[in-house]
């Protein structure tokens, strides 16, 4: 049982006090860009090297907090003490992406995604959550201490043969992959080649707007582009989201098949979601960079990604 009923009661009694707030301010890298120090690792490891430039282990890195960040002042916050071991946990796996530059591996929008949204569960609804985060790889022996694990650009992932049966037990125990941030048609054949070989022979299904996921505690609207948020860099700042002919995100490098964004499951034989996967869409740079711009907050952030993560959690942790 991976779900503790202490944590299952916590997560079905989420009650939202609203999503209008204000903008953190913080260390404000402007529009486009603030990407200190280069990047390196190759996702190879053990090294990586975050947007921000500090330098990652990942054979040693256990919480986000250990990592500074690099867009706003992270925020910090305490449970009591009886909720230590009853606590929602953003826990983002470790993969290789080979041939990659860090910044399109596991370590993207980390760890200011992880902690602002995890802030922002902990201010908007009743969830007591995890201050710190969890960084961890798929064969940790305590990894179904986490019933939702969560991956950014999978595009490139390569998993070896030990991380394939560890996901694979993990799924089939209850647990579940939230995946985000990866465009196009070859990324999307890449992950869903190595999802094949976890569990051979499951059929994705599309989830339209109308699917309850979107509803249960925030009612989004469609079409599924009034849900897709740019990745800050590629930000379409004449976009109109009143224009259906208007789209957020500008063209990435001529990728193909990046411009609408899909929202896929796995499901198993009782219809349970194993794997959600946001494709064409960087919800994380919603989290990431919420207090960089002002505009981008508004529009994205706010009104986007933050009520599509708390209805994923939501949903997720509850069916």
């Amino acid at each position: 049982m991976i779900v503790s009923k202490k944590l299952l009661l916590t997560l079905l009694s989420v009650l939202l006090v609203g999503v209008c707030v204000a903008q953190r301010g913080g260390r404000n890298r402007g529009f486009g860009g603030g990407f200190g120090g280069g990047f390196g690792g190759g996702g190879s490891g053990p090294i990586v090297r975050t947007e921000g430039g500090e330098l990652v282990n990942e054979d040693t890195v256990r919480t986000a907090r250990e990592t500074a960040g690099h867009s706003v002042d992270l925020p910090e916050w305490k449970n009591p003490p009886q909720f230590d071991l009853d606590v929602f946990t953003y826990a983002r796996i470790i993969f290789q992406s080979p041939g990659r530059a860090s910044m399109l591996t596991w370590v993207n929008d980390y760890p200011d995604a992880d902690l602002n949204l995890s802030y922002r569960l902990h201010q908007l609804t009743a969830l007591k959550v995890n201050p710190d985060g969890r960084v961890l790889k798929l064969t940790d022996s305590k990894l179904g201490d986490y019933p939702l694990l969560i991956a950014s650009q999978p595009g490139g992932m390569v998993l070896r043969d030990e991380e394939v049966a560890a996901l694979r037990k993990h799924l089939q125990n209850g647990g579940m992959l939230l995946v985000d941030d990866f465009w196009g048609a070859r990324e999307w054949d890449n992950f869903a080649n190595q999802m094949r070989r976890v569990l051979p022979g499951r059929d994705w299904s599309e989830l339209p707007v109308e699917h309850p996921l979107f509803h249960c505690v925030f009612d989004l609207k469609g079409p599924m582009s009034n849900l897709q948020v740019p990745t800050i860099n590629f930000w379409n700042s004449n976009y109109d989201p009143s224009d259906p002919r208007s789209r957020a995100t500008v063209s990435r490098n001529g990728v193909t098949g990046s411009e609408t964004m899909h929202v896929r499951a796995w499901l198993d034989d009782k219809g349970r979601i194993m794997v959600l996967a946001l494709h064409n869409t960087d919800t994380g740079d919603g989290w990431e960079r919420e207090g960089e711009n002002q505009v981008y907050f508004n529009m994205f952030a706010e009104t986007r990604a933050y009520p599509l993560a708390i209805n994923i959690i939501y949903y997720l942790m509850t069916h």
